[in-house]
């Protein structure tokens, strides 16, 4: 079975036979679905994956200055015209985060109760 990234790399180039249409939300819908069917059947993250799965979101609500509740899909979502272009603006995404610099990953514990703790001060 292929990775997750080797898997989006197929995605990227062929939306329409994995996602029916190049359309953010459909490919995390499929993620979703890809990282349940590995479960599953026991198959185990690799280190890059689990490294998606937890640090994508609060990497790109830092890179965007976005805090929000909302999933990765509609973050980009807001700062696009449509799916399609939030589709195609999630693979510039992912290619910097992949090149990211990871001492420089904040905890999204962390980073939440230092923002808490900011607030009760002001």
């Amino acid at each position: 079975m292929c990775t997750l990234f080797d898997l989006l790399e197929k995605i990227k180039s062929q939306p329409g036979l994995f996602l029916g249409t190049a359309s953010i939300t459909n490919l995390r819908m499929f993620i979703i679905g890809y990282r349940f069917a590995r479960a599953e059947v026991g198959i185990t993250n690799t280190e890059a994956e689990s490294d998606f799965y937890k640090n994508f979101q609060p990497w790109l609500q830092n890179r965007l200055s976005i805090r929000t509740v909302n999933a990765w899909d509609k973050i980009i979502l807001l700062t696009c015209i449509d799916e399609k272009a939030a589709f195609d603006y999630f693979f510039q995404l992912l290619d910097e985060f992949i090149q990211r610099d990871k001492s420089q990953d904040i905890d999204p514990i962390l980073a939440e109760s230092t923002a808490q703790n900011i607030e009760k001060v002001a």
